[in-house]
């Protein structure tokens, strides 16, 4: 049987000069494939190498991209300033507490809230299109291993702020023709704060309900998800499933934020094991951001290693003969301007005329709070925040005095062994279309 130890797993730093071998081109060369191909087009795609982009190169870059998928590539207004606010005047009171019953300035948030934060783990979707394409199960747990860890990508550069927290009952719907899926989430639960949601598309089935709990230990805020992503794919009858590490954000009282994220992520499909360890970053260490894992048979033994940065590549093999499984698309220069998002968290948000006929009144396009943060509009923001929050507060008022137990609209709860988990009922996009949201009965979010 084949052991692998930390130790024998040496920084990634080694492994630039190891050969890439870019799914996208597999997946090009394979689309002919009339069982498996996706039904949308894959333009948008991106398997660029990690970095900034500037000048006229970043123009070009903008301008190809909104041209791939008809959205947007920047925010309305640049983040506000909010050099001002003296967070620790806030969070010395809750040090080792969960902030999730905080109610924090809006100057801290970016306009995202935690149900499009969800959705953001489908950036790299395609990799799951790959999946569905691949015969050999073993190297179908390798790219959704890469589809595992290519959700945290996006954290990289924005450590600087947090996500709105969704209201209860609040709802996005994402529907992205080019990656071929469309996507509705729910907060379903208040508290303790649950979010839920489920992703479709020809090739695959994507859920995951998620507990946030955040902890300020002083100098950094702990961010512990509590919950699972399960993956199924029909053409091969499999279904996968796994956890979400933990995030911690760092120099919360001062000097440059920086991310990071650890602890062990299991994925299990059938008697196929992958076990990926993120290490947590440190002074004395070079393995900031680094993750390594194998993927073992029924038996235990080895059949491939892991390796790579969660923000950066992602390899199967070993040096220097390393594939390379997935890269994150390239960030503009300007992309601390717009909270550090990558291109599609900014297209999250967009509210188009046309869409806005379909979209349900809870959706999150039309929170207002949040639409004021976008807008840059800093202090109707803050106003807006503090109503909606409060007539929250009064709809669980009137809930409590009435013995009314709230139902969520789209998800239901359900017993798997001893946890309990929110599973969708397939009505969203049924009613979508028939009899249509403006024909039906919504509750007054804001």
């Amino acid at each position: 049987m084949q052991t692998v130890s930390n130790e024998s797993t040496p920084s990634i730093s080694e492994y630039f000069d190891a050969e890439d071998q870019a799914m996208y081109s597999d997946y090009e060369a394979s689309e002919t494939d009339p069982d498996t191909s996706s039904e949308f087009s894959d333009e948008g795609t991106e398997y660029r190498p990690k970095g900034s982009i500037s000048g006229e190169q970043a123009n070009d870059y903008y301008l190809e991209s909104q041209f791939r998928t008809g959205r947007r590539s920047r925010l309305p207004a640049a983040r506000p300033d909010a050099s001002t606010f003296n967070i620790w005047s806030l969070l010395r009171k809750n040090i080792g507490k969960d902030l999730s019953k905080v109610s924090m300035p809006v100057s801290l948030n970016e306009p995202l809230n935690t149900l499009q934060r969800m959705a953001e783990d489908l950036e790299y979707s395609e990799l799951l299109d790959r999946t569905a394409q691949t015969a050999d199960p073993y190297e179908r747990m390798v790219i959704v291993a890469a589809f595992a860890v290519s959700g945290y990508a996006a954290s990289y550069y924005r450590a600087g702020s947090k996500p709105f927290n969704p209201l209860l009952g609040e709802t996005y719907e994402c529907i992205r023709e080019d990656k071929g899926f469309r996507y509705i989430s729910e907060q379903v639960s208040h508290h303790p704060p649950v979010s839920a949601c489920h992703a479709l598309s020809k090739n695959f089935t994507y859920w995951s309900d998620m507990r946030i709990k955040n902890k300020f230990w002083g100098r950094s805020m702990e961010v512990q998800p509590l919950g699972t992503c399960n993956l199924f794919l029909p053409r091969w009858n499999e279904k996968y499933r796994w956890n979400k590490v933990t995030t911690c954000i760092h120099n919360m009282l001062g000097g440059q934020r920086w991310v990071d994220q650890y602890g062990e992520m299991l994925i299990q499909c059938n008697d196929i094991t992958c076990k990926l360890e993120f290490y947590k970053a440190a002074y004395w260490s070079e393995k900031a951001s680094e993750v390594s894992g194998v993927i073992t048979d029924p038996q235990g033994t080895v059949i491939h290693q892991l390796f790579g940065k969660w923000n950066e590549a992602f390899y199967c093999g070993v040096a220097p003969s390393a594939r390379c499984i997935w890269r994150p698309g390239a960030m503009a220069q300007d992309c601390e301007t717009y909270y550090g998002m990558t291109r599609f968290a900014i297209e999250l948000n967009e509210l188009e005329p046309e869409m806005a006929k379909y979209l349900a009144p809870t959706d999150t396009r039309f929170r207002p709070d949040q639409r004021a943060l976008e807008e840059g509009l800093l202090e109707l923001a803050e106003g807006e925040k503090l109503r909606v929050e409060q007539l929250q507060r009064e709809r669980r008022k009137n809930r409590d005095e009435t013995n009314i137990e709230y139902q969520p609209r789209w998800f239901r709860k359900v017993e798997q062994g001893s946890q309990e988990c929110w599973e969708y009922n397939s009505q969203y996009w049924d009613q979508r279309k028939d009899p249509g949201f403006m024909n039906q009965t919504f509750t007054k979010l804001w």
